[in-house]
């Protein structure tokens, strides 16, 4: 089981790694992670908490987080998917602090696990982060910045659970006549 999960958390890494070193017209800043830990271990998400695990797997991605990137890992719906973060990073962004503890039960084991791992962790009601990674279909779409575009990494799965991986780019407005500073695809 353990090269397993070491497996699982090469793959998780190699997918966040992927979609932060995508070129893009809008700075990474904020990078939001949704997983289940019940998906990736092939169960049917939020029947299977497993906090060790989450430990297992958040701990290194949090080491090889690029400096300049902020990690928001969100909690299940029975938080309203609210998110771990930093202290830091929710007062320069004067995000909107909520009064809950993250639980395996109750949040989920990777929000719980952030509470743990993190160095002053907060929690807070919503985001708009400009890309992440959603392990299990957590649905990361509400705290990403329009436009999202859906990115294919070459991680298709971490353990049993789907990645569904997006960037944001700004709105293109306009219409045919206009001209844009940047190209997306």
């Amino acid at each position: 089981m353990a090269s397993e999960i070491a497996a699982w958390a090469q793959d998780l890494a190699a997918a966040v790694s992927e979609l932060v070193l995508i070129r893009n017209p809008m700075p990474l800043k904020v990078f939001v992670l949704g997983a289940s830990v019940s998906e990736i271990s092939g169960h049917r998400i939020g029947t299977q908490h497993n906090l060790d695990l989450a430990r297992d797997l958040l701990a290194p991605l949090l080491a090889a987080m690029p400096g300049q990137v902020s990690l928001a890992v969100q909690g299940c719906e029975h938080i309203n998917r609210a998110l771990v973060v930093e202290r830091a990073v929710q007062e320069t962004y004067g995000w909107t602090l909520v009064d809950v503890w993250p639980v395996p039960e109750a949040g989920g084991s990777f929000a719980a696990a952030a509470m743990e791992l993190f160095e002053d962790p907060v929690v807070v009601a919503k985001i708009q982060a400009e890309a992440g990674v959603d392990i299990g279909q957590t649905m990361i779409g509400m705290h990403l910045r329009p436009v999202a575009v859906p990115i294919r990494t070459r991680v298709s799965h971490v353990g049993h659970a789907t990645v569904t991986a997006a960037r944001s780019r700004p709105p293109l407005i306009g219409g045919a006549r206009a001209k844009y500073l940047h190209v997306t695809h």
